[in-house]
């Protein structure tokens, strides 16, 4: 055995050491690749492991928050809801606009249903009408004191009938809620409101929100020992500093998912004088005219997503611009009336005025993207126009705020290259804390006489309005505020509410290439103040209630509107007011008309904001909070205290079928950036199970090849001897 292997070793040999080198190069090949894969794999699993377990983490607080958008009546967590259209049909006539809102739910389901849909309207609208048609049966609404129409509406839909509930939670933000949608069903629930058409700078606007945004919620949770689903209807929860976050906080489909709510939008404009252009601004109309010059617009495409404001404006032609108007009402006993009237602009407009211009800037996330876009190009632009006699400062503010300046500094060619630097270092993140930013502007002042400006730039997207408001009546002094609303759906409550109590004026910027226009106006304002101290007087019968009981100052192109209410018109109002060092007077006559044009619910709803703005010192909260409901329930409004509920007579669902339903999500608002808000949208599935599953698979497949390197390292040739 032996004398064999011997006389054969020597060719053996070489072919053992011919397979061995070969082997010895293949094995360190394979044995170098295995090093490499395990390397990696390694890696990527350890990334995976961590990174994937801090999502699943991450979600599963997320998951907390999704859990408060969608719930079944009984609390527990709602995959679906109902689907919704809206059509808004808009009737114009001069100055004042009646819009119909239609809202068709669809039940897509095998279950019984229940919606519940938030939405905006013009902080200054009369809604006063609700019908609710189920095939060709219509049931029309009834306006009752909160409370109770809240029982009437639980009562009925307990019961198994359909019934429908319209309530405000903020001035421009109501909810409508719909019972008892059988499988498949359609229902057609119609709002109607009444809206005064705004005009400045020559032009007539008429401005509809058809989403409402998101809200930076401040404050401290409040803890709720026993929730119910209002608590829980939306994604924030109630605060110590809003109280009701969780009523006008809807949720938000992520945009990855699509959009939801599409509107269809038809107007219907009677302007009452000759037009030079009919523009809409944000959303592509097409028009024609009649006969009688009445314009008829429709979207150019039939259905647009609810995802931005719309902006409808018309010029009269040269010749034709108002200097005045006058409408007139007599409804039950009582004589009401609109007035419009443009004071004439300054002989002699002050060019020197010594001012000190604060311009405050918000950078939260949700104004990035291209808000902020605009509201630099906006600042950069107002900075532009700085004169040397004038003093200046910024704030810019999320989370926190911070001054480009202790104090106002002259508007030298240095501070003006500082000021473009800090706004070019602005990024969109974070919170939006509004407080303490307004207060740090509000308190930049000092003795000397000089015209204090302050111009806020935003989306107003806050839920603490109310606190807001009181720190600017508390703290204006001789400031005035101007608020600059930035995007495609900014807070038109807090714009406009703010600049009045702050005795300023307002502008709205949706696009870039608005930016130029609307701040060459905003500023032009800003240079030649109109008219301050309003007083009226009237001269005849009786007396009369007017609106609003605070004039502010007017500036140029700005008219003087008047909402009036007396007893009998048979006699003159007296309007002065002063233009710098020159005084103003104007006398118009008022006649008492049979027109009926709802002017009395423009009236109420005026009348019903400035008793909600009273402070405490003023008038009581109880016997305010009855004023308004008298007002309310007279002329047949929706008011914090009162809402609208209609009632099918009819059993539509049995008690032995369970019914479903919750708060419908809305868009996010165009422009906007998701994670620049929320983080990450909620989602009902997280993606940390997939990562670990991966990082798992790629573990198992580091196990195998590295096991099966072990089993053929024996027979590989290496080490042998």
């Amino acid at each position: 055995m032996r004398q064999r292997s011997a006389t054969s070793t020597p060719q053996a040999g070489q072919q053992d050491l011919s397979f061995s080198n070969k082997g010895l190069v293949r094995d360190l090949l394979l044995t170098l690749l295995a090093a490499v894969f395990t390397g990696l794999s390694g890696s990527i699993l350890l990334i995976l492991l961590v990174f994937g377990w801090s999502s699943v983490e991450a979600n599963s607080l997320r998951e907390e928050a999704a859990n408060l958008q969608l719930r079944s009546l009984d609390g527990q967590l709602l995959q679906r809801a109902p689907l919704m259209k809206s059509d808004l049909h808009v009737d114009i006539n001069g100055m004042l606009a009646r819009v119909r809102v239609e809202h068709r739910f669809i039940n897509p389901s095998s279950s019984w249903m229940e919606g519940i849909y938030q939405f905006p309207l013009p902080e200054s609208s009369a809604v006063e009408r609700l019908r609710m048609q189920i095939g060709e049966h219509i049931i029309e609404g009834r306006i009752e004191e909160k409370r109770e129409a809240r029982r009437i509406y639980r009562k009925a839909r307990n019961e198994g009938k359909k019934a429908s509930l319209l309530s405000q939670q903020r001035a421009n933000i109501f909810s409508a809620s719909l019972s008892n949608i059988a499988p498949g069903e359609k229902i057609r629930v119609a709002i109607e409101f009444q809206q005064q058409v705004r005009y400045a700078q020559g032009r007539f606007e008429l401005r509809l929100p058809l989403v409402v945004a998101p809200r930076y919620i401040p404050g401290t949770p409040l803890a709720s020992e026993t929730p119910n689903t209002e608590s829980l209807a939306g994604w924030a929860r109630d605060t110590d500093q809003v109280m009701d976050a969780s009523q006008i906080t809807p949720p938000v489909i992520d945009p990855r998912d699509g959009v939801v709510n599409p509107v269809s939008l038809r107007v219907r404009l009677n302007p009452g004088l000759p037009l030079q252009s009919v523009d809409s601004h944000y959303h592509q109309m097409m028009e024609t005219v009649d006969r009688e010059g009445v314009v008829h617009l429709r979207l150019a495409d039939d259905w647009v997503p609810a995802e931005r404001d719309f902006l409808l404006s018309w010029q009269p032609q040269p010749g034709y611009a108002p200097r005045s108007a006058l409408f007139t009402e007599h409804w039950q006993g009582d004589d009401y009336a609109l007035l419009m009237i443009l004071p004439p602009d300054a002989n002699n407009p002050d060019t020197t005025l010594k001012r000190d211009l604060i311009f405050v800037i918000d950078h939260s996330g949700s104004m990035h993207g291209t808000s902020m876009v605009q509201a630099k190009a906006a600042l950069k632009l107002a900075i532009g126009r700085l004169k040397t006699s004038d003093r200046f400062n910024l704030i810019g503010f999320n989370n926190r705020s911070r001054s480009l300046f202790s104090s106002p500094q002259p508007a030298t060619s240095g501070n003006l290259g500082r000021a473009s630097r800090f706004i070019d270092r602005l990024q969109a993140e974070g919170g939006t804390e509004m407080y303490p930013a307004l207060e740090k502007a509000l308190g930049q002042r000092d003795e000397s006489g000089r015209l204090r400006q302050v111009v806020f730039l935003t989306d107003g997207s806050v839920g603490n309005e109310r606190a807001l408001f009181d720190l600017i009546r508390r703290d204006l002094g001789e400031n005035r505020l101007f608020t600059v609303g930035i995007g495609s759906a900014p807070n038109s409550l807090f714009m406009q509410r703010a600049a009045a109590y702050g005795r300023g004026s307002f502008i709205y910027i949706g696009d870039l290439d608005e930016v130029a226009d609307r701040m060459q106006s905003l500023l032009e304002k800003l240079e030649h103040p109109a008219m301050s101290h309003i007083n009226i007087a009237w001269q005849g019968p009786g007396d009369i209630e007017v609106e609003p009981r605070r004039f502010p100052d007017l500036y140029l192109g700005e008219p003087l509107m008047i909402a009036i209410k007396g007893r009998e018109f048979r006699g003159s109002l007296v309007i002065e007011g002063s233009r710098g060092s020159e005084s103003w007077r104007q006398v118009v006559n008022l006649e008492s008309k049979e027109e009926k044009t709802g002017l009395h619910t423009l009236w109420a709803r005026r009348r019903i904001a400035s008793l909600l703005a009273m402070a405490e010192d003023e008038m009581a909260l109880g016997e305010k909070r009855q004023a308004v409901l008298d007002l309310a329930l007279r002329h047949q409004l929706v008011s914090p205290y009162t809402s609208l509920v209609a009632v099918e007579k009819r059993v539509s669902r049995t008690g032995s079928e369970h019914l479903e339903g919750g708060m419908m999500p809305v868009n996010l608002p165009a422009g906007w950036h998701a994670g620049s808000v929320f983080g990450e949208l909620p989602q009902t599935a997280s993606r940390g199970p997939l990562v670990l599953l991966l990082g798992g698979l790629l573990l198992l497949v580091w196990m195998a090849l590295f096991r099966q390197r072990r089993i053929e390292r024996p027979s590989a040739g290496l080490f042998k001897c």
